[in-house]
């Protein structure tokens, strides 16, 4: 437990450092990357935006916004870092030009290099932040540039970090457009809540209006009057002053997407027309108005904002635009010729149906003929959904769900797999029965473990995980970024409960690919006749120290240096091995092949002296609650048959397992429950008939064999 403490301690003593991210871009940097006829202005004393102005000919209007993406959002990366975009977003809220200007994501270092990740930036550029961007195949055939919901390719084996990249750019976009150009306020628009699909009750009008799920409201014309009181424009309406009782207009409001409005108030092909019409995160308003100022202008042209109604959410407006829909309503008959419209909010505004909805019917009033003198004046009303029809935000819903619904066959394979591990491992006795039982077992599941977790799902635990978790600590930011990569965490869930119970084997043994990959290539060697070197007890000791070392390393590096922490995670072959398929600069498939090869000559010796991971394991595996791997009080005295055949070198002379250095290869216990293999037990055996024993003590590394009848040692 000491290396425990001093781990931790270590920690501790560094945990004061600030690693904590700003924007690099001063004026002359933003003046190089948006040249003549661009000019940057004065940067926002309040939100860390520069505007970009462009010269013509008789003005200087603003162009754009730019800014750095780590200045409004800093969503750690994969390797615990954020992403730091140039981000340039025109005034009507499209990507005038993206560019990364640091990032340390694993692959994307000396991985597959940053040109993929250039590529994969281009693709934003004139895309909207109105719109929902997506990673992943467009099966919908939407055009990029006028489709509300449009898809981008991602990039093959960074899954993960491209999703965080397109989070933070969305994300730190979304903020800017709404200060800036009168998006919807405050929440990011996959954080909302939701309509439910699944509440339904068949109402007739007035059903919905005492349900709450209509909202009438009477503008008369004294208040009209009251509004224009002290302007202009009072007294200029003769039947207002005429009739001040009388309704201005009548409206009716209602979220024609919740299925107790729409299904009632449309026939089944128009509901289903509806749906169509919305794409996942739009939101259908109804406006039903009656009286002699209509909701629409005489100039109105339909798919266009409405000129004369306003949309606003918690002091910000949202655009509302015609939806152009051609249905019919059930509607009462003293509003059949009432003038109905159906508007839409795009998903990206932000609308929270849970949220109040604020209103306002803009009246105009002018006085004069030739330089009339205009007036006006907003008459506002709002709108509340009942909650039962809603669904709550669940907490960062976007970073991350979309990860875990895409790959479920995936998760669902690797949980059967984690399955019949512990189910295995549960009973040590039906897997040890028989050395080719288990070695069909074991051969079996490092297959799986290689090819599928490894090469297939990208599952590889790597000590950049610890990395991740330190600088994200330490920059007092989320860890929600590690449930982009749904096979890490159901991995690692997995092992942090096999701590208790295995120790770190469970992983090492069984879970790592790049340890199935050694160990596959060592048996492979010996069947090929190639002599793996035993080395001594004392040296083995001392080289299985080496990886804590390089663990407390990374570990401190990590807290100071984020340059250095990238650097000295390469020790780990990973990346290149199983993430990359060793396609990579020479240097770092070198490595990978000499770590490899390694395994050829000293049984997975990569893992028992270099691994870092292995090191964090070991220290985490120190939790274990029980001895599992059975002996006998013959075992280490006399008995050395299984310390004899231990490869891994982790039982001692006295028969006692170190379980921070096993490696759960199952080899004892084959031993254990054999008769004919564990020697108290066969020289018991033999003792029962009256036959010689074996004197134990004096037998051979790996040479011991059964007797036959009447042989002698």
């Amino acid at each position: 437990m000491k290396l425990f403490a001093i781990l931790w301690l270590m920690l501790g003593l560094v945990s004061g450092v600030d690693l904590a991210q700003a924007g690099t871009m001063d004026r002359a940097a933003m003046e190089k990357a948006f040249p003549p006829p661009l000019i940057v202005g004065e940067k926002d004393r309040d939100l860390p935006v520069w505007p970009i102005f462009k010269q013509s000919a008789t003005s200087t209007p603003i162009v754009a916004y730019a800014f750095e993406s780590i200045d409004m959002v800093a969503i750690p990366g994969f390797s615990g870092t954020p992403f730091n975009l140039l981000v340039a977003l025109d005034t009507d809220g499209k990507f005038m030009d993206v560019k990364v200007l640091s990032q340390h994501e694993p692959v994307f270092l000396d991985g597959l290099g940053e040109k993929p990740l250039f590529k994969f930036v281009e693709q934003y550029t004139q895309l909207s932040v109105k719109q929902s961007i997506k990673i992943g195949s467009n099966q919908s055939g939407a055009d990029k540039a006028t489709s509300a919901n449009v898809y981008i390719d991602g990039v093959a084996k960074a899954t993960a970090s491209v999703r965080i990249l397109n989070q933070s750019l969305l994300a730190a976009s979304l903020k800017v457009a709404r200060a800036k150009m009168g998006y919807g306020a405050g929440k990011d628009p996959e954080l909302i809540a939701r309509i439910r699909p699944d509440v339904f009750t068949a109402m007739d009008w007035d059903g919905l209006l005492r349900a709450g799920l209509l909202t009438r409201h009477i503008f008369r014309n004294s208040d009209v009057e009251k509004a224009f009181q002290g302007t202009v424009g009072e007294g200029l309406d003769p039947e207002a002053l005429a009739a001040p009782e009388q309704s201005l207009q009548e409206l009716y409001f209602a979220y024609l997407d919740v299925p107790s409005v729409g299904r009632n108030l449309l026939s089944p092909a128009d509901w289903a027309y509806l749906q169509k019409r919305l794409e996942p995160g739009d939101h259908a308003l109804l406006v039903v108005g009656t009286g002699r100022y209509p909701v629409l202008g005489e100039n109105f042209m339909r798919g266009t904002v409405p000129d004369r109604l306003t949309l606003g959410q918690q002091g910000l407006p949202l655009e509302m635009r015609d939806l152009d829909l051609d249905v019919r309503l059930k509607l009462p008959e003293p509003l059949a010729d009432a003038q109905v419209n159906v508007f839409r909010v795009i998903a990206p505004a932000g609308l929270d149906p849970a949220a109040p909805l604020d209103f306002a019917l803009l009246v105009t009033r002018s006085k004069g003929q030739i330089y009339p003198e205009v007036v006006r004046k907003a008459l506002a009303f709002s709108a509340q959904l009942p909650g039962r029809y809603v669904e709550a935000a669940a907490t960062d819903a976007k970073t991350w769900r979309s990860s875990w619904t895409g790959r479920w066959p995936e998760l669902g394979v690797l949980l059967l797999g984690l399955g019949v591990l512990a189910w295995a491992l549960r009973e040590p006795a039906w897997l040890g029965a028989s050395q080719r039982r288990l070695d069909l077992f074991r051969t079996g599941y490092l297959l799986f473990t290689l090819l599928f977790i490894g090469w297939y799902a990208q599952g590889q635990l790597s000590v950049v995980n610890f990395v991740a978790l330190i600088q994200a600590v330490l920059a007092r930011q989320s860890l929600v970024f590690f449930l982009y990569d749904p096979m890490t965490v159901l991995l690692w869930a997995f092992t942090a409960v096999t701590f208790f119970v295995w120790g770190r084997g469970t992983f090492c043994g069984w879970l790592c690919p790049f340890g199935a990959l050694q160990e596959l290539v060592s048996k492979l060697s010996q069947r090929l006749g190639i002599r793996q070197v035993r080395v001594s007890t004392q040296w083995d000791a001392r080289l299985k120290k080496v990886k804590y070392f390089i663990l407390a390393g990374i570990l401190l590096a990590a807290c100071v240096s984020v340059t250095w922490s990238d650097r000295l995670v390469e020790v780990e072959p990973f990346k290149t091995s199983i993430t990359l398929n060793f396609v990579r600069a020479w240097p770092f498939v070198v490595w990978a092949l000499l770590t490899v090869g390694l395994s050829v000559f000293f049984y997975k010796g990569f893992c028992r002296y270099l691994c870092p991971l292995g090191a964090g394991m070991s220290v985490l595996g120190r939790l274990r609650r029980f001895d599992w791997i059975q002996r006998r009080v013959e075992c280490g005295q006399p008995c050395q048959r299984c310390r004899s055949d231990c490869a891994y070198q982790a039982i001692d002379k006295a028969g006692k397992v170190d379980y921070g250095e096993c490696f759960q290869c199952m080899d004892c216990v084959v031993v254990y429950e054999s008769e004919e293999l564990c020697v108290p037990v066969f020289n018991r055996k033999r003792k029962a008939t009256s036959q010689p024993v074996i004197p134990i003590m004096a037998l051979p590394h790996s040479r011991l064999q059964p007797a036959a009848t009447g042989d002698t040692p």
